[in-house]
C-alpha cells in the first residue's frame, strides 16, 4: 500500500510539472524520469544538466562518450523557458544548465538571491533581426513594428542591435555591463517596439502584418527555422557581444570546481565539439573556447 501511495504521488506531481506549462522533457526514459530529481546530484557517477533544445542538448549530446569513458552517465534535461532551468539548478534538481549567458544569470542572481555562477563558456550564438514581408531594413516603413525578447539581458542586446543598424537611438553610455530598457530609448526612429516573452518572439513574427521585424535570439531563430544567413542584421562579431553573451555552463557556486563540472567542461572544450558546431550550424553557432 505505501509503494502504491508512492507512485500515485510521483504521477500526480509529474502532471502537476506538465500541466503548469510543459516546460520540461528529459532525455532520459518514462521510468528514470521520475527520479531525475533525486539523482540529480546524489549519484556521483550521473552529470545531469539542463539545456535549451537547440542548440545545447545536441551539442551536450555529442559529449555523451567521452564522459561515459571517464565513468559519467549524462542526463540532458530540455527546457523550453529561461526560468525553470534556473529553478532546478538552485534547488539541486540539475547538476549544471547549459542555455544562458552571463548577463542573463547575473540578473536572474539578483532577481532571485541565487549564487548560481559560470563555470565555462562554450559557444555565442549572434543575435538577428528577421523580418516578414522585409527583405532589406532599407524597406522599413515609418511606424513600423519591431518586436523584441523583454526580459532585461537580452532586451537590452535586442536594443543595441538596433542601435548598431541605425534605427533607434539610445543613451551615451548604453552597454550590456550598463543595460538599457526601452523606456532608456533616446530616439525610437518612429517605430513600434513591442518586448514581448524570448521564446514567443519568433511565433509572434510569424504572425505579425506584414512589414514586421523582429530581433530573435540564436537558440529561438534556429527552432523556428530562421537562418542566420537569412537575417536581415546580425550582432557584430568584431564588438564585445561574443563575450559578453557567451553561452555558458552554470553551476552552484559550491560546485564550481568539483569533479562532475570539471569533467563536464573538459568534455565540451575539444577539437571535435567546436568542428561539430562548425559543421552543424553555419555560422548560427560559434565556437568560443
Amino acid at each position: 500500500m505505501k509503494k502504491l501511495l508512492t507512485i500515485l504521488l510521483v504521477l500526480t506531481l509529474t502532471l502537476s510539472l506538465v500541466a503548469c506549462g510543459g516546460a520540461q522533457t528529459t532525455t532520459t526514459t518514462a521510468n528514470d524520469a521520475a527520479t531525475t530529481e533525486a539523482a540529480g546530484s546524489a549519484d556521483d557517477n550521473v552529470i545531469t544538466v539542463g539545456a535549451s533544445s537547440t542548440p545545447h542538448a545536441e551539442i551536450l549530446e555529442q559529449v555523451k562518450d567521452a564522459l561515459a569513458a571517464e565513468g559519467y552517465t549524462l542526463n540532458i534535461v530540455t527546457y523550453d523557458d529561461y526560468v525553470l532551468p534556473n529553478e532546478a539548478l538552485a534547488d539541486g534538481t540539475l547538476d549544471a544548465n547549459y542555455f544562458q549567458h552571463t548577463p542573463y544569470l547575473n540578473n536572474y542572481n539578483a532577481s532571485n538571491g541565487t549564487d548560481l555562477v559560470a563555470a565555462a563558456s562554450i559557444h555565442y550564438e549572434p543575435f538577428g533581426i528577421y523580418g516578414n514581408g522585409v527583405d532589406d531594413l532599407s524597406q522599413l516603413a515609418d511606424g513600423a513594428t519591431i518586436i523584441i525578447p523583454a526580459d532585461d539581458s537580452n532586451e537590452t542586446r535586442a536594443l543595441l542591435l538596433l542601435q548598431q543598424e541605425g534605427l533607434i537611438t539610445l543613451p551615451e553610455d548604453a552597454s550590456a555591463t550598463v543595460g538599457v530598457s526601452t523606456l532608456d530609448i533616446v530616439d525610437n526612429g518612429g517605430y513600434n517596439i513591442v518586448p514581448v516573452q524570448a521564446d514567443t518572439v519568433a511565433a509572434q513574427l510569424n504572425n505579425s502584418d506584414a512589414g514586421t521585424i523582429a530581433v530573435i535570439n540564436g537558440n529561438y531563430a534556429m527552432a523556428a527555422g530562421l537562418k542566420v544567413e537569412n537575417a536581415l542584421a546580425i550582432e557584430d562579431a568584431s564588438g564585445d557581444a561574443a563575450q559578453t553573451y557567451a553561452n555558458i555552463i552554470a553551476v552552484r557556486k559550491d560546485d564550481l570546481n568539483s569533479a562532475k563540472t570539471q569533467a563536464l567542461i573538459k568534455a565540451l572544450q575539444t577539437d571535435a565539439v567546436k568542428q561539430y558546431i562548425e559543421e552543424t550550424y553555419n555560422g548560427a553557432v560559434v565556437a568560443i573556447f
